[in-house]
């Protein structure tokens, strides 16, 4: 498997948050700029990059299997720089945490912790379809509290609640998610605790460290 790094109404109220502070940022139908020391992605970019990496395999759990993938999108695995663990769709939560992306996992198992990186060359965005459940991943930009802009794959067609833009830093070898939505950076909030431990969520207004940087692991072959 080739490496590549990527950067609810029931929600514990008592989460302390240390993370670096989310700033507030417009909504981005395309990015401004890169940050500093990263590169916009495309299909073309993801695979110049995926040959020029040496490649690696992450083990499936004893028992389970990749899930079957079509060709055109990128089937891929994330992995949190920051906790070191690959983010699971949390399928068989109950709503409204349904779905829910979490850094949670401590091996690649299969479906749950496989995602379909689909491009749209209209936008030059992707949108992420979870193998766990076959939905698109949502920025639930409407939630409050701490569960604001949780990533939930939740959806059966794709919009701006959909659509990220993917960086990479060739210096850094990490990857890093913006969502179109509200033009902020994913984040693995490794400091919340319960149910939402290690969700992830659209909320940081720049790549800050390892918060916001993932590994990615191609699946599909």
């Amino acid at each position: 498997m080739t490496s590549v790094l990527l950067s609810l109404s029931a929600v514990l109220a008592t989460s302390a948050l240390v993370a670096p502070a989310a700033g507030a940022a417009p909504a981005a139908d395309r990015p401004a700029s890169a940050p500093a020391g990263w590169e916009a992605v495309d299909p073309a970019g993801l695979a110049r990059i995926t040959e020029g990496t040496d490649a690696r395999r992450v083990p499936l759990a004893a028992g389970e299997a990749a899930a079957t993938a079509a060709e055109e999108p990128e089937l891929l695995a994330m992995q949190s720089v920051r906790n070191g663990r690959y983010v699971a769709a949390e399928a068989n939560y109950a709503a409204p945490n349904t779905g829910v992306l979490r850094a949670r996992s401590a091996e690649f198992g299969g479906s749950w912790e496989g995602f379909a990186f689909e491009w749209d060359e209209a936008t030059e965005t992707y949108a992420l379809k979870s193998l766990a459940n076959d939905r698109y991943v949502a920025v639930e930009k409407n939630y409050t509290g701490t569960a604001q802009n949780v990533l939930r794959a939740r959806s059966t067609s794709v919009g701006g609640w959909e659509r990220f833009f993917l960086y990479y830093s060739e210096s850094a070898d990490r990857w890093a998610l913006q969502s179109t939505l509200n033009g902020l950076f994913v984040t693995m909030e490794n400091s919340y605790t319960g149910s939402l431990q290690y969700a992830l969520r659209a909320r940081s207004a720049e790549i800050s460290g390892s918060w916001e940087e993932f590994v990615l692991y191609d699946i599909g072959a």
